[in-house]
């Protein structure tokens, strides 16, 4: 359902990464729960995953789909709930979900069909026809959550879903997470209630500073577990285990390139001298051997004359 191969991103300017070498794959009916305190790359990996962001390494394939090859093919099995709500206030409820299905390409009867459902499920039936201007925060959520469901996608994807929901709306909205993956989705959620995660997820990703710490399989870590998963996860996102991976400032960049250059100009020196004292010796060399090829003929013309005089 995704696959992430080596996920690394660094915004402009930033002297340090955001995500870094981050893997994971998730399956097929599944709750996958991305945990991390603030900070630590939770968000932005959810951007760079429904391609709002652009990323510097990896590959993120959605259904197979490549995110940045193929963003199209991918973001349509795609159902995204951002955490900052943004919507089209002038319209209705229901006018910004039959926007939202139109780009997903959903005929006109599924369009009223699920929004008839949606509304229903989520206590939306007496808003859907008002101006989302007039809504709550808690009915800004569910109408994000219905547009993002229009289209029946594979993979549900929601950054902090739950925060500042009344009881009956987390209530609807954790039922129908269930209900998608029964239908064999898969849900995608960050989230800072280590509670509900320990209720509704199969397996939770432990962030920190950008980087993946651990996966863990709920229902085993449970049962086998000596600590709650909120101490254990407070163990793991402190300072000291994950350090912060730092991307070299423009001035040492700089100064890196100088050295690498006076470097290869020593190298270089050193390199030449090492020839012409080679070639010096190779010379010597000769010289030696003329010479010593001179003395050798000049003994044997001594030695000649000797014995002419004996005889």
């Amino acid at each position: 359902m995704l696959e992430i191969s080596n996920l690394s991103k660094k915004y402009k300017n930033s002297k340090f990464y955001s995500v870094r070498n981050l893997s994971f794959t998730l399956k097929e009916g599944e709750i996958f729960g991305f945990l991390g305190k603030n900070g630590a790359g939770k968000s932005t990996t959810i951007k760079c995953i429904t391609g709002i962001l652009p990323f510097e390494e990896g590959e993120i394939k959605v259904c197979g789909y490549d995110i940045s090859k193929n963003p199209i093919e991918a973001k349509l099995n795609i159902g995204y709930v951002p955490d900052n709500h943004a919507v089209y206030e002038n319209l209705t409820g229901r006018e910004y979900v039959n926007y939202m299905g139109n780009i997903y390409r959903v005929s006109k009867e599924d369009i009223e069909e699920r929004t008839e459902k949606f509304a229903r499920l989520f206590s939306m039936e007496h808003a859907i026809d008002n101006q989302i201007r007039s809504y709550s925060h808690g009915m800004h959520q569910k109408i994000c959550i219905i547009a993002a469901l229009i289209h029946n996608p594979k993979f549900w994807v929601l950054d902090e879903p739950l925060m500042g929901l009344d009881p009956q709306s987390t209530f609807e909205i954790r039922e129908y997470m269930k209900e998608h993956k029964k239908l064999g989705n898969t849900v995608f959620f960050s989230s800072h209630n280590i509670d509900m995660v320990e209720k509704l997820c199969d397996r939770v990703a432990i962030m920190n500073k950008g980087q993946l710490m651990e996966i863990i399989d709920v229902k085993k870590f449970l049962k086998e577990s000596e600590v709650p998963l909120e101490e254990y996860f407070l163990n793991m996102t402190k300072d000291k285990k994950a350090k912060t991976i730092w991307v070299e400032d423009k001035k040492t960049l700089r100064r890196q390139a100088r050295q690498r250059k006076k470097d290869v100009r020593t190298e270089t020196k050193r390199v030449k001298k090492e020839e012409k004292k080679q070639k010096s010796e190779e010379k010597e060399e000769v010289r030696k051997k003329k010479k010593q090829k001179v003395l050798n003929g000049e003994n044997n013309k001594k030695e000649k004359l000797s014995k002419i005089k004996d005889n």
